[in-house]
């Protein structure tokens, strides 16, 4: 027995809309207000939205369940296998003491403070942000300036504004790919869209950063190696995102500009050396790299595999093989084709599909996974043993994040086979030919109350295509702008907030941050939302196929 979609329930798609973001009011209560933790909040969430689609929208009890467990599963796999395995990689790095010399020798190259943030916060924070993500990449830079001698509140404030441009792409590209779910468009197309929007972002975050430190008078002292490191990941992200697709855009664009900046820097460095105030000046630009340069390569070799494997499983005749084997199939239970989308949604009633399709090896978590294998014999005193203890104690440790996910998923998922999401999105039609420009807003929104560009694209994925689509514009391109808009409210969000303050030191101090980065992140967000309503009417050429 098929369900047909309600739009507007409640007589006016005013209050039907009201009524249909309650899940979301809760999610932003809990998570800005209360500072619940983020598996509480969703769960407060999903159960508002199991309310709200069976006695409101009129959702058959059954498939609304459903529903929450068909996006669970998405979110478990492929979402939380790539995020485990990164993890587990990183681990194993530090467990086996390669990330400290690696830590090391990033910190060796420079003693001005200024380009310490440009190589730390901005090159290798995107290179973990296009690893791990989820949070990763703040800890793990915030704690390494504060060890440096950083400020602590200019560590954790200098590493959530740097933790912009790369957002998109982290993970492996889980964001673009979680747009592309949950909206059934093609993500190699959203990711061209990406790629044609942050680089603009991207390309002025090392100018933004020494900016907030020093002001523009000293940021001019190192102004080659702000160019230096702007054009290295803009181009980069650019040309990745457009002509391999969304997993190695953050890799290749860190990696490139971590050589590029430090191959600068060996035949360059500023006149004076910037240093905070309560600091000594520094006697030279460099301090000495206690490790030798075999050392540090053998430090970087699990990343440079990673990298390699991932790159691999990106090729077309790597994923023939790998897609026709271990495959998953399943019409999902007591969903598939029973929900019927209807008019203005779809031209006519048409079949929400609902198929779980899964190639287990094809999965860029599975390239991850062997990546960490292939490394093993690089980790010194690291045998199999260590590194399957490590990928158990892994999973224990993201015990919270998996269950975080996989409710933010389910809660995705309910709200577009309830047409919950489609309610929202009609009324937001009613912004018309301005959309565009908002569009990057409602991304913001979601990654503030979420913590995470993947979890915003699953909230609201659905509802940009559908907004777009009522009034003319490429979904694809309010799709897009729902990721690039959120890499805007990272720095701002109570989960990443937590997390820096956790690795600076700061706890309870979460106030201070907040204040330090929110004005950065409304600045950035209008940028977003001007180019987005650009490429919708005026620079139509800009996009693929225009």
């Amino acid at each position: 027995m098929t369900w047909l979609q309600v739009y507007n329930p409640l007589g006016g798609i005013v209050l039907s809309a009201l009524v249909a973001g309650i899940p979301l009011y809760i999610l932003f209560y809990m998570l800005a207000v209360k500072r619940a933790k983020g598996h509480w909040a969703a769960l407060a969430s999903v159960v508002a939205a199991l309310v709200l689609a069976v006695a409101v929208w009129g959702m058959p009890v059954g498939m609304a369940v459903s529903s929450v467990f068909y996006g669970a599963a998405i979110g478990i796999f492929p979402i939380v296998w790539i995020v485990v395995c990164a993890i587990w990689v990183y681990n194993m790095t530090v467990e086996s003491g390669q990330f400290e010399i690696l830590k090391t020798s990033l910190a060796s190259m420079t003693e001005d403070r200024r380009l310490q943030a440009i190589f730390i916060a901005f090159a290798f924070g995107s290179f973990i942000e296009g690893t791990a993500g989820f949070g990763t990449p703040v800890a793990i830079t915030a704690a390494m300036l504060v060890g440096l001698g950083f400020e602590p509140l200019y560590a954790a404030g200098i590493c959530l504004i740097a933790n912009t441009a790369p957002v998109a792409f982290g993970a492996l590209g889980i964001p673009i790919v979680v747009a592309g779910q949950v909206t059934g468009l093609d993500i190699h197309t959203i990711s061209q869209i990406v790629g044609r929007q942050l680089p603009f972002l991207s390309v002025i975050v090392p100018l933004w950063l020494t900016v907030t430190m020093c002001g523009f008078k000293r940021t001019f002292e190192v102004l080659p190696a702000i160019i230096v490191a702007g054009l290295c990941f803009a181009v980069s992200q650019f040309t990745v995102s457009n002509f391999m697709g969304p997993y190695l855009p953050d890799i290749i664009a860190a990696i490139v500009t971590i050589l590029g900046l430090g191959l600068f820097l060996k035949v360059w460095h500023p006149k004076n050396i910037w240093r905070f105030a309560h600091e000594p000046k520094a006697t030279c630009a460099r301090s000495q790299c206690p490790y030798t340069q075999g050392q540090v390569m053998r430090a970087w070799i699990p990343w440079i595999i990673l990298a390699l494997f991932v790159f691999l499983w990106g090729l077309d005749p790597v994923k023939k093989v790998l897609g026709s084997a271990l495959v998953v199939s399943l019409n999902w239970p007591g969903l598939h084709n029973l929900v019927v989308k209807t008019v203005p949604i779809v031209a006519k009633d048409a079949p929400y599909a609902a198929v779980y399709k899964q190639a287990l090896l094809a999965s860029a978590g599975s390239a991850v996974f062997f990546a960490g294998f292939a490394s093993l014999p690089f980790l010194p005193n690291y045998g199999l043993g260590k590194a399957v203890n490590c990928f158990g104690r892994t999973i224990l440790m993201l015990r919270y994040p998996i269950l975080t996910i996989a409710l933010v998923l389910g809660l995705g998922f309910i709200m577009n086979y309830s047409g919950m999401s489609a309610t929202l999105g009609l009324a937001f039609t009613m912004t018309g030919a301005m959309f565009p420009f908002f569009s990057p807003f409602l991304g913001w929104l979601g990654v503030f109350l979420t913590g995470s560009d993947t979890s915003s694209n699953a909230l609201f994925g659905a509802l940009q295509k559908t907004t777009a689509q009522q009034i003319g514009v490429d979904p694809h391109l309010c799709v897009a702008a729902n990721s690039s808009g959120g890499v805007t409210g990272k720095m701002i969000s109570p989960q990443s907030i937590a997390v820096a303050t956790a690795a600076s030191n700061m706890v309870g101090r979460e106030g201070d941050i907040f204040r330090f980065t929110v004005l950065h992140s409304i600045a950035m967000l209008v940028v977003v939302g001007m180019i987005t309503l650009a490429q919708a009417y005026w620079l139509k050429f800009m996009l693929p196929g225009g």
